[in-house]
């Protein structure tokens, strides 16, 4: 019986290299994404910090150095704020992205898996069907010389 050999095992061992990578490249775009989320979470703390700041110097005698300068500090801080909402969007369209490139490695990977599946299977029938002439053979061989000469 001759052994099973797929003539695509190349191509299967760079998909599934090209799956690996993908795969990489999401875990590194969702730890961005998470970066990026903690990023804005603490601009958006920093802003509420200087708004409650804003509000407890109003409430006091009016100080307008004081005021100006939180209000610039403030400007700043929703600035930063912004881009890093903006950040977080780059960085979630990028998760989106891979994630699609993640999909379409896995459905490659798969169509060769398939492939291998169905040329294993027919080889699988081919060597039975092999095996089983084989037999028929010496069975009928086998009868032949077995059975005695007519006279």
């Amino acid at each position: 019986m001759k052994r099973f050999k797929f003539a695509l095992r190349p191509v299967a061992i760079v998909r599934a290299h090209r799956s690996m990578k993908a795969q990489q490249a999401l875990s590194l775009a969702a730890a961005a994404v998470a970066h990026s989320e903690a990023q804005l979470a603490a601009a958006h703390a920093r802003s509420a910090e200087l708004e409650q700041m804003i509000a407890a110097g109003r409430r006091g005698p009016f100080r307008p150095d004081l005021q100006v300068s939180f209000l610039q500090t403030y400007g700043r801080e929703r600035v930063a704020e912004a881009a890093a909402g903006k950040a977080l969007d780059a960085a979630r369209v990028e998760m989106a992205q891979r994630r699609v490139a993640v999909i379409e490695a896995e459905r490659q990977v798969k169509v060769v898996s398939q492939l291998e599946t169905k040329a294993r299977a027919a080889h699988r029938a081919d060597t039975f069907r092999a095996e089983q002439t084989e037999i028929d053979e010496r069975a009928a061989s086998a009868a032949y010389h077995r059975t005695p000469p007519s006279p």
